[in-house]
């Protein structure tokens, strides 16, 4: 029975989760832990991982703690870039016997996106990424937006693309997104909404759409349980959940 923790416990992922993972027959919480709450417990509760959903501000200190104490963490809040990976992997150093596995999104059919947004990626002139999330959601754009965008461009540059065109001179609102490694992410926050992205591919004459939707938190929790069980097999820092899944 693997013993986890779970951090931003009284959260909607925190609350979701601690349910499924009780439902589980390998798995079992033996600490919630949120805002206020001591930390120590932990390690006072012989927790074997650490499920991480606590907000971006406190969420990284969490995981160095987590580190330094010897123990596994799955990472859930969102907003874990390339450079909060490399922090990771430098504490990793001296704890070699620790892995962190940062999940952007728990979702399987954000995965697969994703991954076929990476397949499809050298094929068209143009991409851009739409993603749409509840108006509480704190970061934008969202980590699977992020990643994405780094799966799309690294595939473009490996196939010397060419940018994707746009002949836009004057933009003074800021309606043409952002851009992650010249590709356009555009964030919504919509009440109704809960997780959501669209990739757009573009050729002359043919346009690709790849989209998701997560309408429930429980449709995640496959998704939760399978990096819970996977992150002690990994070897120091993996990022996204096809990590623990065989895709090839």
């Amino acid at each position: 029975m693997t013993r986890v923790a779970v951090l931003g416990a009284r959260g909607r992922m925190g609350v979701a989760s601690v349910h499924a993972i009780e439902a589980s027959s390998d798995l079992t919480v033996v600490a919630e832990i949120d805002i206020n709450d001591d930390i120590q417990g932990i390690v006072d509760n012989n927790a074997d991982v650490v499920l991480v959903f606590s907000p971006p501000d406190v969420a990284h200190e969490q995981v160095q703690w987590c580190i330094k104490h010897g123990i596994h963490v799955v990472v859930g809040t969102s907003g874990f870039d390339e450079s909060a990976v490399e922090q990771i992997r430098a504490a990793l150093v001296d704890h070699d016997d620790v892995n962190v596995f940062v999940v952007p999104n728990f979702s399987i059919s954000a995965v697969l996106m994703a991954r076929f947004a990476e397949k499809a990626a050298p094929y068209f002139e143009s991409v851009e990424i739409i993603e749409l999330h509840h108006p509480d959601k704190v970061d934008a754009p969202s980590g699977t937006a992020l990643h994405t965008a780094e799966l799309i461009a690294r595939a473009r540059a490996k196939a010397d693309c060419a940018p994707s065109p746009d002949a836009t001179s004057l933009d003074p609102y800021g309606a043409r997104g952002g851009r992650i490694e010249g590709v356009s992410v555009h964030s919504v926050r919509v009440r109704g909404f809960m997780s959501s992205q669209e990739v757009l591919f573009g050729v002359g004459g043919e346009i690709l759409r790849l989209r998701y939707d997560s309408v429930t938190r429980e449709s995640l929790m496959p998704g939760v349980l399978t990096s819970l069980r996977a992150v002690s097999t990994l070897t120091g820092v993996a990022v996204g959940l096809d990590a623990a899944m065989d895709l090839g």
